[in-house]
């Protein structure tokens, strides 16, 4: 009897580890389509424009491929293990949506190719100079913005909220430091870990600016809300870098680059390392033609009158809560 049960378990065991190959095989089954992995840091608009502009553009070029997308919530371990998942999966090609993401593909994979998507500086992130890596940045110029913020407001004491822990958070919030220090004005800063603490961070130096802006800091930019509340019941005005997350907000202005084109961008890179280019030769493509958004209900409720000027360059314009046709 002992030996029937022994004999079973055995063929249990064998049929299981059958079914787990066969498994592996079906996953990795496409009928000789492209296996794309896609990791986001989290959802958001301007991320989620990323991800249908990569898509959109592909399918325009005629790749016929399969995606997975998988998200992180904001939690780099998690990023981690979403690395290791498309390992284990065998995916051909991966995408990482943001910083963390892309860093954490990076660890992972060695011998495929990794593509990043709008990563605000490639080498702080230790992206650049490696075989596999290739991708898009969207570094923004900050000077530029500070330049706007100044002629509209006159602000001697700015306020920012970053996160500490996401290299393009400490980039962006390092280069508005040295653009403020030449513009003479004061850089009030309050460091976030996470989405939660935003609106308490933001709380904690209202008082003391006389403007508020926000970079491309995903953990930020993903409580726009939240942000733009603590602005508006205190009378200061918001400026973003990030136009694509200023609808349905009360940001004030933003002047920043079009995600979905950035997806695209992001995709023309996969395209070319599908073609057989050396994604290190490749290395990184920058966006261009920095997109200014306006919100005249905000402007109006603040008192503020915004240049001709900036509104004969602006790509959106609000007014009586719709976008205007320009």
């Amino acid at each position: 009897m002992k030996k029937v049960i022994a004999l079973i378990l055995i063929l249990v065991i064998v049929a299981a580890a059958s079914l787990s190959v066969l498994s592996a095989q079906g996953n990795k089954e496409t009928d000789g389509r492209i296996r794309i992995g896609i990791s986001k840091l989290m959802a958001h608009p301007a991320l989620d424009s990323i991800e249908q502009g990569i898509k959109d553009y592909l399918g325009e070029q005629g790749i016929n491929a399969v995606y997975e997308t998988q998200t992180a919530n904001g939690e780099i371990s998690t990023a981690s293990s979403i690395a290791q998942l498309f390992q284990t999966e065998g995916k051909d090609i991966v995408i990482g949506i943001a910083t963390p993401t892309a860093q954490a593909l990076a660890n992972v994979f060695q011998d495929i190719p990794v593509v990043y998507a709008t990563v605000t500086d490639p080498e702080a992130a230790g992206l650049t100079g490696l075989e596999n890596v290739a991708g898009t940045s969207d570094m923004v110029p900050v000077a530029q913005q500070l330049a706007i913020i100044e002629e509209v407001t006159s602000a001697k004491k700015l306020g920012m909220v970053y996160t500490s822990a996401e290299t393009n958070g400490i980039t962006l919030m390092e280069t508005m430091q040295e653009a403020c220090n030449e513009a003479g004005i004061e850089l009030i800063t309050a460091s976030v870990s996470n989405s939660s603490e935003v609106m308490m961070a933001a709380q904690s130096i209202i008082d003391r600016v006389d403007a508020m802006y926000v970079s491309t800091d995903n953990t930020v930019i993903s409580a726009i809300a939240a942000l733009s509340s603590v602005c508006k019941e205190a009378s200061v005005p918001l400026f973003s870098a990030d136009t694509t997350s200023s609808f349905g907000s009360d940001v004030l202005m933003a002047g920043g680059f079009d995600y979905y084109q950035s997806g695209r961008l992001t995709g023309e890179v996969v395209k070319r390392i599908l073609d057989g280019e050396n994604p290190e030769e490749i290395g990184t493509l920058y966006l261009e033609n920095l997109e200014i958004y306006v919100n005249l209900d905000v402007a109006e409720s603040l008192g503020i009158q915004i240049p001709d000027s900036l509104l004969e360059q602006a790509s959106y314009i609000i007014r009586d809560g719709a976008e205007i046709e320009i």
